[in-house]
């Protein structure tokens, strides 16, 4: 089958046998009045991305639709200019497609429920950055897209727990006698009813809820509870969440390998213990702003046997015993990012890179010990993006430099002992010279 990238047909023949056609690049100069005729004369195509055409029409999708009986899949990702028009149009002329990137496609919620009653194969469905997209939609994903693996909604700032599975079963009648009057909802969407499902979501690996601000607890337990096996869940960016959360996530047990709970100020240690001692197989951990968290977190997330990422970005209350503990006792750690965790030292980086044989990235910007003369220069280029002021204290280190960063500090602290030896000053260098002068 053939396969073209980054252009498209240039022959008959090509258009003939192409089955896949795969535009990421925005710089490869592909534009959309130009793949507009090539949905007509491609009418063979089982894949189709166009993430790197940014103008694509409705034009083209609709095109794509009515010509291509064996679409499988397709991918919109950040495509502005698509509209509820050929989405429709998808879903009224395509075959059942099995996976389905819409991220940045500004949807209504007609437009995602008829997705998810009409493509009940679905495996992947991407719908990230949806302004629109509320309870009413997702609900009718997680009532008819049974075969999903991969489900991707971060950034939907509408949803709600009521989007989610409850944990509830059944619905229990009130008791009898006279109760106060609930409050009256804010909105029409308030007074939806639990989602209570009889069945479970067993084929779902991958979820992402990142920076759906108005999740609870509560949403947490349902979806933990509908959806056993989750592998990878990404919860960053919601600020309502509590140790209670973390409960609910500790029963997926050995079946979660990776977690994301940046920006989620009010989980505590207790919860991160409680974490490390269920979720055994954990591989990747994001605690990025967890303000509230300590050295103990990470004494126990240390003894997890196969973490090899670890994201402690601004977690100011972590300090040298944290690092010294993690060196000493997490053989299996490859990247570990520790900017702006002010407590932290050179030595019990130098400590760090020096014991960790597998460490093949390391984040320290804004780390005091990490502005010390020389160190620097073992550090990637920053981006062009960033001020002056962010570039001074700029260090990520990775690949050799990881290894010529230790190489340096093993023999900066050579010389600080002979100094001591001959009870001379010592003064840093920012070369690899020996000399104490």
């Amino acid at each position: 089958m053939k396969r073209i990238v980054d252009r498209l047909p240039q022959t008959e023949s090509e258009r003939r046998i192409v089955r896949h056609l795969v535009i990421r690049d925005p710089s490869c100069g592909v534009k959309d009045e130009r793949v507009t005729p090539e949905m007509i004369f491609c009418r063979h195509l089982e894949s189709v991305v166009l993430s790197g055409v940014t103008d694509t029409s409705d034009k083209t999708i609709v095109h794509l639709a009515r010509e291509n009986s064996n679409i499988q899949g397709l991918d919109l990702t950040g495509c502005k200019y698509v509209t509820d028009v050929s989405i429709m149009e998808l879903v009224a002329k395509a075959p059942p497609l099995q996976w389905l990137q819409l991220s940045g496609v500004v949807l209504t919620d007609a437009s995602v429920s008829a997705i998810a009653k009409t493509f009940p194969k679905l495996v992947e469905l991407e719908l990230n950055d949806q302004p629109l997209m509320t309870a009413v939609s997702v609900r009718d994903i997680w009532s008819y897209s049974r075969k999903l693996r991969t489900l991707m909604l971060a950034r939907s700032p509408q949803l709600t727990d009521s989007a989610l599975p409850s944990p509830i079963k059944t619905l229990t009648a009130p008791a009898s006698g006279e109760k106060p009057l609930p409050a009256r909802p804010h909105t029409w969407l308030d007074q939806l009813p639990p989602l209570i499902l009889r069945h479970t979501a067993i084929d779902l690996r991958v979820l992402d809820l990142s920076y759906c601000p108005k999740l609870t607890d509560g949403a947490i337990e349902g979806i933990v509870t509908h959806a056993p096996l989750l592998r990878s869940l990404a919860l960053a960016g919601c600020p309502n969440l509590t140790d209670k959360a973390v409960e609910s996530i500790c029963k997926l047990g050995l079946h979660l390998g990776n977690l994301n709970l940046a920006h989620c100020p009010r989980i505590t240690d207790h919860a991160i213990v409680s974490l490390a001692r269920s979720c055994t197989e954990l591989r990747s951990v994001d605690l990025a702003f967890c303000r509230q968290l300590t050295d103990m977190s990470i004494f126990e997330l240390a003894s997890l046997e196969h973490i090899h990422r670890l994201v402690l970005v601004r977690v100011p209350k972590l300090t040298d015993n944290a690092i010294y503990f993690l060196a000493d006792h997490t053989p299996s750690l490859e990247r570990l990012h520790l900017s702006y965790c002010d407590r932290i030292t050179l030595k019990s980086l130098h400590h760090l890179v020096r014991t960790c044989k597998r460490l093949v990235h390391l984040t320290a910007t804004g780390v005091p010990g990490a502005k010390r003369t020389g160190v620097g220069r073992f550090s990637d280029p920053p981006p062009a993006s960033l001020d002056p002021d962010q570039k001074s204290v700029f260090r990520v280190f990775s690949g050799p430099n990881v290894a010529s960063l230790c190489k340096f500090l093993d023999k900066e602290k050579l010389r600080r002992d002979q100094a001591e030896e001959q009870n001379i000053p010592f003064v840093a260098r920012s070369d690899d010279s020996m000399d104490l002068y």
